[in-house]
């Protein structure tokens, strides 16, 4: 039964039944008038209570259709099971043959275990991140430590974005990204991708955006990294769009033969996160954010609160298995070995008449298609496992990625003349 007078117990009183599933996805609320006359209050109370429920996402309002309870959260499908026989080129995992191998030293620490005062991040980890990735880009701002790309983005849009506002995300996008913003009831806008990165959008669509997420190298899936050009076109939009916040993910970070992000250029607010899974492995998964205003040292504060800190044995793992990387001259081994893969796919490609980005670095290759399931389907038929382009896709056109972290050399002859052929318009003759 709903209560109240005012428009948080209207509020109130609405959440409960929705909590305790007496209003289910897609129950139609009353009309403002009909509630109001049932309440005895102004309709301008129950207006202002659903405008609140509105802006949490938890109704939704849909012109004739009138008002209703919001569809649950169902995070985006980002995974595929790949069937038994097919080379799998759909997961997008990192080559583990060029991971790291773990020391039994490495665990050893001065400190003990059992303590929960740890409460300052591994000095050793952070001077490597700040020598190798923040002074690239010339950042010089405190680095925090988090679990990962997404912990530290959340982080980031918790401090600038209310549900229902809009955050500028590029099309095609990584799934777990979207799956994010929508779990925080946050509506996604795209921003379609070229050789150069994310287009700038109008100044309108601008200011009416809370954040602009960027991918700063190796896209996924595209592979686009952006040019100095694209920098400076976004660095001219967003002066003019004071409480838009830029956070760009620099996942390939220290594999990337591309420059970092001019940091310097921009005058609004940034957060650079980078992280350490694509060269250290999954298992290993940590990231790094620095940022040039107060959202990074909320982000800090509130970490120290909540979780209060990463692993330090994580952290010094992950210091000494990177060192050990650069002392060996590993990463550059690394970021030889998977552009090798991509450029020789690519040509390829080329080769038989197959269209791709030119310009990337990464994992993957997102291939154009006239038919995502056809071209998924004919590859599969050829012993391929490779993943439709629909889960990372908002208003884009039909693709599929193609991811070659693992492939051999003597694998993408094969795979280039195999797409060539599943792409071939199929005829038919009729008699």
């Amino acid at each position: 039964m709903l209560e109240g007078s005012t428009a948080l117990e209207i509020v109130a009183s609405i959440d409960r039944m929705i909590r305790f599933e007496q209003w289910k996805p897609g129950h139609q609320l009353p009309s403002v008038r009909v509630l109001a006359g049932q309440l005895g209050v102004n309709p301008n109370t129950v207006a202002s209570a659903y405008k609140m429920l509105r802006d949490a996402g938890t109704i939704v309002t849909d012109g004739r259709r009138g008002t209703h309870v919001a569809d649950e959260v169902i995070h985006a499908a980002i995974e595929m099971a790949v069937p038994a026989g097919l080379r799998d080129l759909a997961s997008g995992n990192v080559d583990g043959r060029l991971l790291p191998r773990l020391q039994p030293d490495w665990l050893a620490t001065p400190s003990p275990l059992a303590s929960y005062d740890a409460g300052e991040d591994d000095p050793a980890l952070l001077a490597l991140a700040q020598r190798w990735m923040f002074e690239p880009a010339g950042c010089h701002s405190p680095v925090a430590v988090f679990s990962g790309v997404l912990d530290a983005i959340e982080r980031a849009l918790i401090q600038r974005c209310r549900p229902g506002m809009k955050v500028l995300v590029e099309d095609p996008c990584w799934p777990p990204l979207l799956a994010l913003l929508v779990s925080m009831r946050l509506k996604p806008v795209p921003l379609p991708v070229d050789a150069n990165g994310a287009q700038v959008p109008n100044a309108a669509v601008l200011q009416d955006a809370c954040a602009v997420i960027l991918t700063a190298r190796a896209h996924n899936p595209t592979g686009v990294s952006y040019s100095r050009e694209r920098w400076q076109a976004w660095q001219f939009a967003l002066a003019r769009s004071a409480d838009c916040l830029l956070v760009i993910d620099d996942h390939w970070g220290a594999l990337s033969a591309m420059p970092p992000p001019p940091l310097q250029i921009f005058s609004c607010e940034w957060v650079y996160v980078l992280s350490v899974s694509k060269f250290l492995g999954p298992e290993l998964r940590l990231a790094f954010a620095a940022g040039n205003g107060p959202v990074l040292k909320t982000m800090m504060r509130r970490h120290s609160f909540a979780p209060r800190w990463v692993s330090p044995l994580l952290q010094r793992v992950v210091a000494r298995a990177w060192q050990g990387m650069l002392d060996d001259n590993a990463l550059a081994l690394v970021r030889q070995t998977y552009a090798s893969r991509r450029a020789t796919l690519q040509a390829g490609l080329h080769r038989h008449g197959v269209d791709v980005v030119d310009h990337g670095e990464g994992l993957h290759l997102w291939v154009p298609v006239a038919n995502e399931t056809a071209a998924v389907q004919s590859l599969a038929s050829l012993g391929w496992a490779v993943q439709a382009g629909q889960p990372f896709r908002l208003d884009g056109p039909s693709a599929i990625r193609i991811s070659t972290g693992n492939l051999a050399l003597n694998e993408l002859d094969t795979l280039a003349s195999d797409i060539a052929l599943a792409l071939k318009p199929r005829t038919r003759t009729i008699y």
